[in-house]
């Protein structure tokens, strides 16, 4: 089981160094809020999130910070139990590996800077899609791979 688990856990760390190295760059090569546009509908820009999704909460005081740090930990310790407990199912580690990883890569933006850095931007004309990172694509990615596990099981 400890060969098992360590295959998960191995693949939220790739997720996590995927994540803070990527964020490193764009902090290196971009002044907070400066872009570079790479085709007529994507963009890289370094900006900055005080909230969860969609920039849910930004705009509030600063408590959202340890809302969302104390979330994410909880949930960071029920994969963990999680993924020792179902090892062996493969779809649904995969999942809860890349959820993990994206979890724990936003978690560490916001305790180191009480912000999460995105540099993802899609747009569509003067519309844009809220700005993301590797982290939140793992954690969609693998919220999407658990609807398939769980829509593949009831079959």
């Amino acid at each position: 089981m400890a060969v098992n688990i360590f295959r998960w856990l191995s693949i939220s760390l790739l997720v996590i160094v995927l994540d803070q190295l990527s964020k490193f760059w764009i902090v290196g090569a971009f002044s907070f809020g400066d872009g570079l546009a790479l085709t007529s509908f994507f963009n890289l820009v370094h900006a900055h999130n005080s909230g969860a999704a969609f920039s849910f909460l930004a705009g509030e005081s600063g408590w959202q910070r340890f809302f969302f740090i104390g979330i994410a930990s909880a949930a960071s310790l029920l994969i963990v139990y999680l993924l020792r407990k179902h090892a062996t199912e493969r779809w649904f580690c995969l999942a809860l590996s890349l959820v993990l990883g994206g979890a724990l890569g936003n978690l560490m933006d916001r305790v180191r800077l009480s912000y999460v850095i995105d540099f993802l931007d899609f747009h569509y004309g003067s519309w844009h899609f809220p700005a993301f990172n590797v982290a939140d694509s793992a954690i969609t990615l693998g919220a999407a791979l658990l609807i398939l596990d769980s829509l593949r099981k009831k079959s």
